[in-house]
């Protein structure tokens, strides 16, 4: 089992920066798949980056390719989500999540494929 708490949302202004970290408990974090969604107000839960458990393959939405990247650090037991240059529309509560994984080489994009979820991280743009 694992644990997920996300940080680092906040408020910024259009085309800034922001990272956010996703710390996962346990001893078994480099086994896991992780993936980020978002979930903006009226609007169901949608799938934004996924990286292997491995960290070599990494896939995104095409509305965030260039602007996110997604990585980790598995001696830290840590997943980032680095996003510049960031819209209005991607305001929402970004959500990190571990999915089990076949190898340490797959990802995953559905949100049944993944079983520990965190709690989320509200980002907020101005425009």
């Amino acid at each position: 089992q694992v644990q997920l708490v996300e940080s680092g949302g906040g408020l910024v202004q259009a085309g800034g920066s922001l990272r956010l970290s996703c710390a996962a408990s346990g001893r078994t974090f480099s086994s896991y798949a992780m993936g980020w969604f978002r979930q903006a107000p009226g609007k169901d839960r949608e799938f934004v980056a996924a990286i292997s458990a491995s960290g070599g393959n990494t896939y995104n939405i095409r509305s965030v390719r260039g602007r996110f990247t997604i990585s980790r650090d598995n001696a830290k037991n840590t997943l980032y989500l680095q996003m510049n240059s960031l819209k209005p529309e991607d305001a929402a509560v970004y959500y990190c999540a571990a999915a089990n994984a076949a190898t340490d080489s797959f990802y995953y994009t559905l949100q049944y494929e993944y079983r520990y979820w965190g709690q989320g991280t509200q980002v907020t743009v101005s425009s």
